[in-house]
């Protein structure tokens, strides 16, 4: 398939690497919203204009990856996600061969990573990230837009609601259900159901405090 990778940051370096590295995918140009572009090409590659892109790529022939980071809540991925599906693109998903995936229940506009363990009867979303080294107990669902960065572990038949990150080596057990906009710190541990919009820490985890889309992850 032919390539539109959204972002020229670090995020997208690292997608770029994978693609190359780990699939038969011809990356053919960065894109980025039109007010930070600031040079003409990264990697050898033109960096175009979001904005423009209808202009010299066919949504039938070149499809979209947009694995951004968990800016606003996931939200400004949200955004980039919905509007090049309103322009018409299909995106695809990046699963890395050193996974181990035992559902076919993934959306798209997925960034999973080496090392990640998802188990059987698993759903997860559209445009979450997985970065490496998760486990994703069995019957469990991550909705869209989530951000699971690395080494958590979800135990068997959570709900993960939309928007939620997940910090470094947190741990969730059994049957939990994470609310929209969860946050969870690094190295947490959840043991109950938590609120919506909510950053928890500790171990157990307990609320800090309340949160928007305005903070800085």
């Amino acid at each position: 398939m032919k390539i539109l990778l959204f972002g020229t940051g670090n995020v997208s370096e690292v997608a770029y690497y994978y693609l190359k590295q780990d699939t038969n995918h011809e990356i053919v140009s960065f894109v980025l919203e039109k007010d930070f572009i600031t040079n003409d090409s990264k990697f050898g590659l033109p960096i175009i204009a979001f904005e423009d892109i209808l202009e010299k790529y066919d949504p039938k022939e070149y499809y979209l990856f947009a694995p951004c980071s968990g800016t606003h809540l996931n939200k400004y991925r949200e955004r980039i996600y919905d509007t090049g599906k309103k322009m018409g693109y299909n995106f695809i998903t990046y699963i890395s061969s050193k996974a181990n995936v035992y559902t076919n229940d993934i959306g798209e506009n997925c960034f999973i990573l080496e090392d990640n363990t998802i188990q059987p009867y698993t759903k997860i979303g559209n445009n979450c990230i997985l970065w490496s080294g998760n486990h994703i107990g069995h019957h469990s669902i991550i909705e869209d837009h989530v951000f699971i960065t690395s080494h958590v572990v979800i135990s068997g038949m959570c709900l993960v609601k939309k928007y939620c990150y997940l910090g470094v080596n947190c741990s969730v057990r059994d049957n939990i259900v994470m609310e929209e906009g969860t946050v969870i710190g690094m190295t947490a541990s959840v043991t109950k159901n938590t609120e919506g919009n909510s950053i928890y820490i500790g171990v157990p985890a307990k609320l800090f405090k309340k949160c928007d889309d305005t903070i800085k992850l």
